[in-house]
């Protein structure tokens, strides 16, 4: 800094040992010129001169030296206010880090008279009595303040008793040891981490905890967070039935909640509870919240059909105000999901923590965060819209899609006839416009004739592979698993109504073009628009060339992060995206089930300042289920939506039916494809092609490689195809053939090339060999390729290439060979690319 501070000084006014001092209008008409234009040209400076006779005595040479003193002095300034700001967030953060220490301990010291006690009752051979007058003694890993809830009534004297000893219980959870809270794996504390986050062990329910610091004002925050619809996806409605004032200033609601289900296998769940907020002695801004049930003799609610009503133990959010501006927020979420009324392989998502975290606890976090980078940052992104208008519109798109995977009978849904297999379930909506959120009227000025909308959904179990990495597969490969007749017909029925047009008479598309629009904190989603290109329409026999647009949101497509849902939802849009157009939202969703035998270790510590180790693939040494387990289990949820005219609904139904069981079986397909032996050790290797052609081509491998070489390139068990493309399937080092066109594209690759370009069989066939080099990779292979052909075979120098993910590889070096059918023509290009590896 004082470096740069002796340069500016240089730069102010010493010009050959003279010193300018400017007159304040001087100052002026030159602070007027660097606001328009902070470098202005030579040409500009003598302009200035001429305009402004306040500035004729001054020499050119010495205006630019005050331009380059005065950009000096702004950057100055920009880096300080920076370096102050990343002071404040370090010692607030040193402060939580202190706070968090003192926890720590007092933890430890209940651990150390717990232990002691234990081993007393164990001396004295009564261990299986406890006093329950100590108010540390644990059971069932659950640190209970009272021995039990006295009974309440539902006056204002017994409601507020509720709500004073949900706050007491609330903040021994988010400053105290109430719950042994253990660090949740992924989660790295430090000044550029969202925050410190800590997962519940051995606590009645699953609870999550978070600290961290947002720039903005405590009431803000605490609005925000009131205000759960907004930002925490999987809230259906919150209705306030009752508010009333307390003494202290304080203000108690009456709440009915409503979550919706995240698979179409469970019910939804509803909470019946109280929110409690006040403000605490050292101006401490407290939300805390807690179900009402009747060992409280509080007010009472029924049950609502269709839901499960489950527990919100007292949770909530403790708001300091921060030195300098901002605030420090610890947030406790603690529930009873109430398990049992799922099938057991789905309880898992009720009983994890972790889950918990990620799509309640976090997503609270990142709101805060959102929304405190766009009012400190204010711009303008994609296509004209502020983010705020694009956090709407992704709120949109998941609430659409909820609404079809749940199809609550309150909003206008009812299920329809199976046709005698239940894997897919279809229902059926006469009032779109509600769901829609608009007046079908479109931007051409022609109304819709649409008057319904079907929904086709269905869930499915996977094992072995990451949801990540099969997301951004099925985002990245639309072509893989989608029609493109059925994205025509939704487009066309967004577009003018309902969609006459014969499914089969649609054209096929040219390609896919993905266009950002924003990116949410940390990349943890963004929107994009798909631009499905070339696509020919068919009306009257006359050919109308278009382009179909699909708005995109995309989530957890993190590798590296623990017990993320992923979720792919999209839905057709006009070109014209006006911010009231019409969703019908479709998409995927994809959750781990982390089992019990998955989760935190209870003698595993909250270490702040530990980090996980990194594998050279990017993928966590320890603590994933994902990578770590040969049978990790998780559950995609798919729903398709359509809009139609009602008098075509069997068939709509029908072809909705048949689209979704493609789907099925297309996500079945790449999902073993995308089940390496690299990622999970365990697991059985897939089988070859069994086609006569690949065992032909394997055949012309083999013996080419002999030919051009001089050596085996193999050493098959037995003799004959079969046990070549055996052995060639399972080699070690990644295989690919490519054709002899003008732009090459793949044909054929074993099991580690598949591996290593993270895409199918049947994806191969659409990339091109120079597009998995960089530059420097592709010069080197078309400067080899004349040797390839003359000579029969090359090697190439170690270098960089990109899998269909986009994912840089470096190889140790590569060979190229000719490969020649039975008639020595040459067929195809064959290369082998050894120790290969993800950078």
């Amino acid at each position: 800094m004082m470096a740069v501070t002796s340069a500016c000084k240089d730069k102010m006014g010493m010009d050959n040992g003279k010193y300018v001092r400017y007159t304040p209008e001087q100052v002026d008409a030159l602070e007027r010129l660097y606001h328009e234009c902070p470098k202005p040209s030579s040409l500009r400076r003598q302009q200035l001169i001429r305009e402004c006779p306040i500035l004729s005595n001054i020499e050119p040479k010495q205006i630019k030296v005050w331009f380059q003193n005065r950009r000096c002095r702004e950057k100055q300034r920009k880096e300080a206010s920076r370096l102050q700001a990343v002071n404040r967030k370090l010692t607030a953060m040193n402060k939580l880090l202190m706070e968090e220490n003192d926890r720590l301990q007092k933890q430890v010291s209940h651990l150390v008279y717990e232990n002691s006690f234990f081993r007393q009752q164990t001396q004295n051979g009564t261990l299986a009595s406890t006093d329950n007058s100590c108010e540390s003694v644990v059971t069932s890993g659950q640190h209970h303040l009272t021995p039990q809830d006295p009974p309440k009534d539902a006056s204002p004297a017994g409601l507020l008793s509720i709500a004073e000893e949900t706050l007491t219980e609330f903040l021994s959870k988010a400053t105290g040891t109430a719950v042994e809270w253990v660090q949740m794996p992924g989660m790295k504390p430090g000044p550029d981490s969202i925050g410190i986050i800590a997962i519940s062990h051995g606590c009645s329910g699953v609870a999550s905890r978070a600290c961290g610091l947002v720039g903005l004002e405590p009431t803000r925050v605490a609005e925000i967070l009131k205000d759960r619809p907004s930002w925490y996806r999987d809230c259906r409605a919150v209705d306030v039935l009752n508010v009333m004032s307390t003494g202290n200033g304080g203000t108690i609601e009456l709440m009915y909640m409503q979550l919706y289900a995240p698979t179409t296998l469970a019910p939804a769940r509803d909470f019946w509870m109280l929110r409690y907020t006040s403000v605490m002695e050292d101006g401490s801004l407290v939300v805390c919240e807690r179900s009402l049930n009747n060992t409280q003799n509080g007010p009472s609610m029924p049950p609502v059909q269709h839901f499960v009503r489950a527990e919100l133990l007292p949770s909530g959010y403790l708001i300091r105000p921060c030195e300098g501006g901002g605030s420090i927020i610890h947030i406790v979420d603690h529930m009873d999901l109430e398990p049992w009324s799922v099938p057991e392989v789905l309880r898992p998502l009720y009983e994890s923590s972790t889950l918990l975290s990620q799509r309640t606890t976090l997503a609270a976090l990142r709101q805060l965060r959102q929304i405190s980078q766009e009012v400190s940052q204010p711009n303008v992104t994609g296509w004209g819209r502020r983010p705020a208008a694009l956090r709407a519109l992704g709120q949109r798109l998941s609430r659409g899609f909820n609404e079809a995977v749940n199809g609550f009978t309150d909003e206008g849904w009812s299920m329809i006839e199976s046709d005698g297999i239940d894997d897919v379930t279809v229902h059926v909506n006469s009032s779109p416009g509600k769901l829609m959120g608009t007046i079908l009227t479109y931007a051409n000025g022609f109304p819709s004739m649409s008057n319904a909308m079907l929904c086709a959904k269905a869930s499915m179990l996977l094992q072995n592979v990451p949801p990540a990495i099969l997301l951004r597969f099925l985002r990245e490969h639309r072509s893989e698993w989608a029609d493109s007749g059925i994205d025509a017909y939704s487009v066309a029925a967004v577009k003018t109504g309902a969609c006459s047009i014969p499914v089969s008479r649609v054209g096929c598309f040219g390609g896919q073009v993905i266009l950002p629009l924003a990116h949410t904190i940390e990349n943890e989603e963004f929107m994009e628009v798909i631009r499905l290109e070339n696509m020919a329409q068919y009306r009257d026999d006359v050919v109308m060339p278009s382009d179909i647009f699909l708005l995109q949101v995309c989530n957890g497509v993190d590798e590296s992060a623990v017990g993320t849902c992923a979720e792919l939802i999209f839905a057709p849009i006009d070109a014209s995206f006006s911010d009231d157009a019409p969703l019908l939202p479709s998409g995927f969703r994809i959750i781990p089930l982390e089992s019990k035998s998955d989760v935190s270790s209870p003698n595993r510590t909250l270490d702040l300042a530990s980090t996980l180790e990194v594998g050279p693939a990017g993928s966590r040494a320890s603590g994933d289920p994902m990578r770590s387990s040969g049978t990790a289990k998780s559950v995609m949820t798919i729903a398709f939506q359509f809009a139609f005219e009602i008098h075509l609904q069997e068939s709509v139904a029908a072809m909705a039916r048949q689209y979704v069981r493609s789907i099925i079986a297309s996500v079945q397909r790449v999902a073993l494809a995308l089940s390496p032996s690299r990622l999970t050790p365990h697991a059985t290797l897939r089988p070859p092609p069994a086609t006569p052609e690949a065992h032909t081509l394997a055949g012309w491998i083999y013996q080419s490689y002999r030919f051009f070489l001089g050596v085996e390139l193999l050493k098959p068990a037995a003799e004959g195809n079969d046990s070549i493309l055996k052995t060639l399937w399972h080699h070690s080092d990644a295989v690919l053939c490519c054709s002899l066109k003008a732009l090459p594209v793949f044909t054929f690759a074993n099991q580690a090339g598949l591996d290593m370009l993270e895409t199918t069989l049947v994806a191969l066939q659409d990339m091109t060999l120079e597009k998995i080099f960089n530059d420097d990779g592709r010069k080197t292979l078309f400067a080899e390729l004349p040797q390839i052909m003359q000579q029969g075979f090359a090697c190439l120098q170690g270098g960089i290439c990109l899998s269909s993910m986009g994912r840089p590889i470096s190889y140790e070096r590569a060979v190229a060979w000719k490969v020649l059918n039975e008639e020595e023509d040459a067929h195809c290009l064959c290369f082998m690319f050894l120790n290969w590896s993800f950078v």
